[in-house]
């Protein structure tokens, strides 16, 4: 990773800004070492339209449980199953990544233990519960650029199931943000990566530092030909802005 001294005056972190900004890590950042955090979303997500689905020949009714890895997937399986006037059948089980996602999921449904069932945030126990579950033929509503280890994990487990793209992830238009005059940019997936070069085709890095989250964020941004500076989760920062901290720490003097 790369070592720097540059002290730090502008941050841009590619996500939406948190709904209270005051009460939210990103604050203390602000307050304690006197800089300025911008916030925008390098990405949009747009539904992919009943027609478009209808090319995948993937039938709902076919299966008896849908896996859920996001409040997205969740919206717009729900989205595309109205606009298609198909009627989900009581009988239907729903497997959630976490139990937040399938607290979320009572927005559609009524809530029945025998029915839904939650992992604790990973694939790996996802992949557990629904090995437990092998009779059922499974659907996965996902993005078109889903992460490719549950589907390793999926094709390892010999369940029955099928993808169905419901939603694109693409690249929000950047164009008005001055890039060169950030200090560090953060990000937190590799569709993010890409929406920095797709605005930014001939970015480089100079003393610009990066921030990443997650193995695949880092990944992608290795890829890319650019290094890492701060990277979160890390056995001392579980989260990014612990990470962004302890980085200020060392280059920027506490108020």
């Amino acid at each position: 990773m790369g070592e720097t001294k540059v002290k730090v005056k502008n941050i841009l972190v590619s996500q939406p800004q948190p709904a209270d900004l005051d009460k939210s890590p990103y604050s203390d950042l602000i307050n304690k070492y006197k800089v300025n955090i911008d916030f925008r979303k390098f990405i949009v997500v747009e539904g992919v339209s009943a027609s478009e689905f209808r090319k995948d020949k993937v039938y709902i009714q076919e299966h008896t449980a849908i896996i859920f890895t996001s409040r997205n997937a969740v919206d717009h399986f729900f989205r595309i199953a109205k606009d298609m006037r198909v009627e989900i059948p009581d009988s239907m089980k729903y497997f959630c990544i976490s139990e937040a996602t399938a607290f979320y999921l009572q927005k559609y449904v009524q809530y029945r233990k025998r029915k839904i069932f939650h992992g604790q945030q990973s694939f790996t126990d996802l992949i557990e519960l629904i090995k437990k579950h092998k009779e059922e033929k499974y659907l996965l509503p996902c993005s078109d650029i889903h992460k490719l280890s549950l589907i390793n994990e999926l094709d390892a487990s010999k369940v029955s199931y099928k993808k169905a793209v419901i939603y694109k992830t693409l690249a929000s238009d950047l164009s008005d943000i001055e890039i060169n005059s950030y200090d560090l940019l953060v990000f937190f997936s590799p569709a993010g990566v890409a929406s920095l070069f797709k605005n930014f085709p001939k970015f480089e890095k100079n003393h610009t530092l990066i921030g990443a989250f997650g193995p695949t964020t880092v990944k992608a941004i290795k890829d890319s030909g650019l290094t890492v500076d701060i990277a979160a989760p890390t056995k001392t920062a579980l989260s990014m802005t612990v990470a962004i901290e302890q980085h200020l720490q060392k280059v920027n003097k506490k108020k």
